[in-house]
């Protein structure tokens, strides 16, 4: 099925159906008119589409946008029904009642996209860290296997979004609905499949996935994170969002080795096949993985591992340091089987995978002074970088950079500097997205929960920060004879940095380290 085989009563049709139609829907009784798409935002708007009215922000003037750019029809919530009528007469509206736009504009953007999803797998993975690395091995693995001109896997992610016909950096880890169905229809129109996406606890919560049916959808792992009046209240809420994804799941994938897995896998019992991976021992949650990992060797910037699956047993090669990287190496062997990729793909998938700004390693003219740079954000994450990279790096001094955001997930600043402070040698606490908040007063909450064992300092300019570090392994260098791991962590391969007026252009950490290290004399490989 094409968007073209969708009228505007045919949507009209799907809402009250869902109890989703409120009666100031404003269309004839059998409008033919056809509907080719939908979008939340008038830049992207295009003939045929219906627009959909949404936001806190959202100004009349933004649905003439979209009617100057083709739009046939408009969705909208009962409290805006009536101003939009005036200022748009006679144009058809779609009228959900209030407190069911959210649900609407997913199902409508579903049904005018034409439901790709069935016509191309989708394969989704949740969980409070790993999503980008296990996306991205996904990507890789499905793109070894095709010419090197012609990529065959398209990706959502907090990364990147690719899709044959767009290509950028993300701000979202998952997008708006009608953007998320765009993106899966451009793939079907790319002849890409699959579409590898992360599915966030937000997007669950808040419907942007309903309609969507996941081929196979992936259960990594749960910590507490994001929790804040304006994500999930408590963790009981973003724990129950996380499970949600078997809701649209056709084969489930589990980590076995994940707090509270009973309950994960009662919640995935509902699909139609659970396939569970750990790694070390075959065994766990009081039953034995399907996929599992022994021989794990880390090798100074890359991990070994041998991978028992089913079918076979072979040795797999990660080009990234990171223990935790196995797990999601598993997760991703795991997809892979379901989709029929055979050995040999997925073994040459995960060695040739490199996931920016993701356990990124960066070497300098002088041996004794590296970086690694992470997106690690979260005490979940920070639990499994410090210790990692102790194992990856033994004998160096750990020199961490980090911040907190603004205005969320006001837990971190105090746990960061707590599983920071409890491994590193030093910190140096500067911004990380402040957004509306004074970055000087995040970096001193911070500050505030590092232990006193731990040598620590504030400079907030994330520039300076990163400059400060490589000085500080400098000095260990020239004056101790000691090595130093430089930890950039927190914003990846991020360019953005979000600040009271939006996100502003930024360059990467791996940039900010190449920097800083020239100025004290050094090159980077």
């Amino acid at each position: 099925m094409s968007g073209m085989d969708t009228t505007l009563t045919d949507l009209a049709q799907l809402l009250r159906r869902e109890g989703l139609l409120d009666d100031r829907t404003s269309m004839h009784d059998a409008d033919p008119t056809d509907v080719t798409g939908a979008d939340c935002d008038s830049r992207v708007a295009a003939p045929g589409h219906v627009f959909i009215c949404k936001g806190a922000a959202f100004r009349a003037d933004y649905l003439r946008d979209a009617l100057d750019m083709g739009a046939v029809s408009y969705l909208c919530d009962a409290t805006h029904a009536g101003e939009l009528a005036a200022a748009a007469p006679g144009v058809p509206a779609l009228v959900a009642p209030d407190g069911g736009l959210r649900r609407a504009m997913a199902l409508v953007s579903a049904e005018a996209w034409g439901h790709p999803d069935r016509d191309l797998a989708v394969l989704g993975m949740t969980g409070t860290k790993g999503k980008s690395t296990v996306a991205n091995m996904l990507r890789s693995i499905f793109d070894a296997g095709a010419p090197a001109d012609h990529p065959r896997a398209a990706i959502m992610g907090t990364i990147a979004t690719y899709d044959g016909i767009e290509s950028f950096e993300s701000h979202n880890t998952t997008p708006e609905s009608p953007d998320l169905w765009r993106h899966i229809a451009n793939a079907r129109t790319a002849g890409l499949d699959p579409m590898v996406m992360e599915v966030s606890s937000q997007a669950l919560k808040y419907n942007r996935v309903d309609g969507l049916e996941l081929a196979v959808g992936g259960f990594l792992n749960i910590g507490r994170d994001h929790i804040s009046p304006i994500e999930h209240p408590d963790f009981e809420d973003y724990f129950a969002s996380k499970l949600r994804i078997f809701e649209h799941t056709r084969t489930a994938v589990v980590n076995l080795k994940t707090d509270h897995a009973a309950e994960v896998l009662a919640a995935a019992a509902r699909c139609d096949k659970v396939v569970t991976f750990c790694a070390g021992a075959p065994e766990a949650a009081g039953r034995a993985a399907d996929i599992w990992a022994d021989h794990i060797e880390p090798g100074g910037g890359t991990v070994d591992f041998v991978a028992h699956t089913p079918a076979w047993t072979a040795t797999m090669h990660l080009s990234m340091p990171g223990l935790f990287n196995v797990d999601n190496a598993l997760c991703a062997i795991a997809f892979a089987l379901e989709q029929g990729v055979g050995r040999g793909q997925i073994r040459d998938g995960l060695a040739a995978c490199r996931v920016p700004g993701r356990m990124e390693v960066v070497r300098t003219s002088d041996p004794r002074i590296t970086a690694v740079v992470d997106f690690a954000h979260n005490k979940m994450a920070f639990e499994n970088f410090f210790p990692s990279v102790r194992r990856d790096f033994p004998g160096r001094d750990v020199i961490a950079v980090f911040g907190a955001p603004g205005c969320k997930a006001q837990e971190r600043r105090r746990e960061l500097a707590e599983v920071a402070g409890a491994y590193a040698d030093h910190i140096v606490v500067c911004e990380d997205d402040p957004g509306r908040e004074d970055p000087a007063d995040i970096c001193a909450e911070i500050a505030r929960h590092i232990p006193d064992t731990c040598p620590h300092e504030i400079v907030v300019d994330r520039n300076a920060a990163v400059e400060r570090a490589v000085r500080l392994a400098k000095e260990n260098a020239d004056e101790a004879g000691r090595s130093s791991v430089v930890c950039l962590l927190a914003k990846g391969d991020d360019h953005w940095m979000k600040r009271p007026e939006g996100f502003v252009p930024d360059i990467q950490d791996r940039e900010r380290f190449a920097r800083a290290a020239a100025a004290v004399g050094l090159g980077v490989e």
